[in-house]
């Protein structure tokens, strides 16, 4: 084996591992807005770096496993942050233990500031 193959497969055992513990996350997660941080993070690193580790595997194909990779690594936060804002905003709750909802204060504030 070469010493590429070798970063290759370590890449895509490491990327498999993230994107089983994102997966993982998503079932033991208590409400909406956990399971969707744990999702998001969890495997947007894991298929970047499965991804990558099959371009360094197959050094031919680096240039269009890195443009995927670019396509995941500007998706994945933005499409997250607009489901977790399209949850808010119809009403989804948090779960009780949560100590801090920003979002709600930050739109309590722009409120009063259009009022006066």
């Amino acid at each position: 084996m070469q010493w590429y193959e070798i970063i290759g497969v370590v890449m895509i055992v490491t990327g498999a591992f993230f994107l089983f513990l994102g997966a993982l996350g998503v079932i033991r997660m208590p409400d909406v807005y956990n399971r969707m941080q744990a999702g998001t993070k969890a495997t947007t690193l894991g298929a970047l770096s499965l991804i990558m580790g099959v371009g360094v595997y197959h050094p031919a194909w680096f240039f269009k496993t890195g443009i995927i990779s670019l396509f995941i690594l500007l998706t994945n936060p933005v499409s997250s942050n607009a489901l977790a804002r399209a949850a808010h905003n119809s009403g989804v709750p948090l779960i009780e233990e949560s100590v801090v909802d920003k979002y709600a204060e930050d739109k309590e504030e722009i409120k009063k500031e259009m009022e006066s």
